[in-house]
């Protein structure tokens, strides 16, 4: 696998933000700028789940393509610092994941945590929250937020028997008619909150759905499913015509503040 360059902390694929649609990729890329160099770890280390999703860049550029609507991808690795966490999480800027020590994040001063947040954390959260209101302002409506990652079949020595999981947390308007249709396909394991749970406080999706009362849904699919070109078409091809109904549905665009599980005392 050849190198990926670091060119801008984010990447905004166009579509018409009528259609109330909006794709987001936090894991898409390995990318490290120069630097970092590889932050301390074999190169071969940045083709592992670790530094990326996996398939996640192929399968977004595909449904942002066939839906015609706008996606906002991630350019940087989340070892530099990881986009889908709050700014209090202790897993912000990991040192040890899955087995690998991450020099080039330990020890970490205050300065550089700070220079990481100020020039990739928080540019990309930016573009993302305005891709949202650009949603928002071309529809007059609450955009429905689709939030595209993958997962390991093997973490920690432990098989993962999922196909795809759909995470949510309060809010399952669009993430409870996903499941149903997924699991309508008759040949799939399909995770209701796995393999992770949907409700993390400063997450990607709290902060830019839950939060704002737009709907969500944070899909997980299996690694070794859309490694290569042509696994990320056939998911893309599978998932398209179920985003599209439910971003049809009428009751779908609704701001709704259902809360979060994290907010009970």
């Amino acid at each position: 696998m050849s190198a990926i360059a670091f060119t801008s902390p984010f990447e905004f694929l166009p579509g018409d933000s009528a259609k109330g649609l909006l794709l987001v990729a936090d894991h898409a890329r390995r990318a490290l700028p120069d630097h970092y160099g590889t932050l301390g770890i074999p190169a071969t280390e940045l083709e592992r789940h670790i530094a990326y999703d996996i398939g996640v860049e192929a399968v977004t550029r595909i449904l942002a393509a066939k839906l015609h609507v706008p996606a906002i991808l991630c350019g940087f690795s989340r070892l530099l610092i990881d986009p889908n966490r709050g700014l209090d999480d202790p897993t912000l800027v990991r040192q040890l994941y899955d087995g690998t020590i991450i020099p080039g994040n330990y020890p970490l001063s205050a300065a550089e945590r700070q220079t990481r947040i100020d020039c990739y954390y928080l540019p990309y959260h930016r573009a993302l929250a305005s891709a949202a209101k650009e949603v928002e302002d071309a529809t007059g409506q609450a955009p429905v937020l689709i939030s595209i990652h993958s997962f390991t079949p093997f973490l920690l020595g432990r098989w993962r028997p999922w196909e795809v999981g759909v995470l949510w947390d309060r809010d399952d308007r669009a993430a409870g008619p996903l499941i149903e249709m997924l699991r309508a396909q008759g040949d799939l394991t399909v995770g209701d909150n796995e393999p992770y749970d949907g409700s993390y406080p400063g997450d990607t999706m709290h902060t830019h759905a839950t939060m704002r009362g737009f709907p969500y849904a944070l899909i997980e699919i299996r690694q070794d499913l859309i490694a290569d070109e042509a696994g990320a078409a056939a998911w893309a091809e599978k998932l398209a015509p179920m985003l599209e109904a439910i971003n049809a549905r009428p009751d779908m665009h609704r701001t709704m503040h259902f809360g979060s599980r994290n907010d009970e005392p």
